[in-house]
């Protein structure tokens, strides 16, 4: 869709601090800790967000946890389609009326799906989404991150608000203190950096802890097979290697090879050190490794 088109279908009207107060109490609506519900008031920053999602008007662009629809009505601004997936049925329920009050032209744009992001499905939803843009919830963050990129190949590009620490731990390289499991995991879709921090006063409730973004570029061409079967084995590798971090890797891996003696055959069949440490190792690192098994 060209620039031109985007502009001629009319522009959504973004939701500010006393729009989602005042909404939250039409609806009823009181952010739980358990959902890990913060919704954002800050037009400015949801249009940030969208800017460095890259979204075009050709994405069909998938939003997890969209609350009142502070980023879904962004979005609709410039993507050629959204998906919103909500957990909450009260929210699901009135954000198609949000969108229709508040951007009456992009109203046919917008699906919701009721449904936990952790267990939605390709057959949940009306088409494949190009484009993850979510600020996810910071209890369930990773695990609906990585379960998402493995269900969703379509998706080139992906651009999460989480918390800080997450942010970190998510772009981080090898090498370093906060390196990690979800480090790894991460790096095996497509090449992750930091995109930026958010303050806590664009939320209400306001949370304690500031916010970061994450971009993912999936790779244009897999270094690696990105199957099913393929992505266990390596990620099951990965678990082993941090379940005890401190541990060398011919020790943190005996359980998973079967003996300390079968660790370090694999671990050097790999052209890894039998002393090195998980924390040290890249992702293609830890894919040469679960060839071995």
């Amino acid at each position: 869709m060209s620039e031109p088109e985007i502009a001629a279908r009319g522009k959504a009207a973004l939701l500010g601090p006393a729009e989602v107060r005042a909404m939250a109490e039409r609806f009823g609506v009181r952010p739980t800790k358990q959902l890990g519900q913060n919704f954002v008031h800050d037009a400015n920053t949801m249009r940030r967000i969208v800017s460095a999602a890259g979204v075009t008007g050709d994405d069909v662009a998938l939003e997890v946890g969209p609350g009142l629809g502070s980023l879904t009505l962004a979005l609709l601004d410039v993507a050629d389609r959204v998906i919103a997936v909500e957990i909450d049925p009260v929210l699901a329920g009135h954000l198609p009326g949000t969108v229709a009050d508040r951007a009456p032209e992009l109203a046919d744009r917008l699906t919701v799906v009721e449904k936990d992001a952790l267990r939605v499905q390709a057959a949940d939803l009306p088409a494949a989404p190009t484009a993850l843009v979510a600020n996810l919830p910071y209890n369930v963050a990773v695990p609906v991150l990585l379960h998402l990129l493995a269900e969703f190949p379509s998706i080139r590009t992906t651009l999460i608000m989480v918390q800080l620490e997450v942010a970190d731990r998510l772009a981080a390289i090898p090498g370093g203190r906060i390196y990690g499991v979800p480090s790894v995991k991460a790096g095996f879709f497509g090449t992750v950096r930091r995109s930026g921090t958010v303050g806590r006063q664009i939320f209400w409730p306001v949370p304690q802890v500031e916010s970061g973004l994450v971009r993912i570029d999936r790779y244009a061409e897999a270094p690696w097979p990105m199957d099913e079967d393929h992505r266990k084995k390596v990620f099951e590798v990965i678990d082993a290697a941090f379940a005890q971090r401190r541990k060398t890797l011919r020790a943190a891996l005996a359980g998973w090879a079967g003996s300390p003696a079968e660790a370090e055959r694999r671990l050097v069949a790999a052209g890894i050190a039998p002393t090195a440490r998980g924390e040290t190792l890249d992702t293609a690192a830890f894919v040469r490794l679960a060839a071995q098994a």
